[in-house]
């Protein structure tokens, strides 16, 4: 193995473990996974013929942030803030919680 491939395994070992260590110590017996949706954001885009660059423009948000959104991932919540205070709209309007 090459020194980063040890790297990320290791890592990966500890983030497990840690995870064993919580959902154990919590007495967890099942654990939910949820995702949030950002659908709604690029609907509400397209109604208002907006591209992505012109929502970075407006809200002061980075393309990385952009990007992270349209994959789904997690973004700081002071960027979901600048969105809707942009767009004039609230958080509902802009993203969902979808179940697994």
């Amino acid at each position: 193995m090459t020194e980063k491939s040890v790297f990320f395994h290791v890592k990966i070992q500890r983030t497990r473990n840690l995870y064993d260590i919580i959902v154990k110590s919590l007495k967890i017996k099942e654990v939910l996974i949820m995702q949030m949706s950002y659908r709604k954001l690029w609907n509400l885009l397209e109604q208002r013929k907006m591209r992505k660059k012109d929502l970075c423009l407006l809200s002061g948000i980075s393309h990385t942030s952009v990007a992270k959104l349209g994959h789904n991932k997690n973004v700081n919540t002071d960027v979901l803030v600048k969105i809707c205070h942009a767009l004039e709209c609230d958080i509902s309007d802009v993203m969902e919680y979808e179940e697994d």
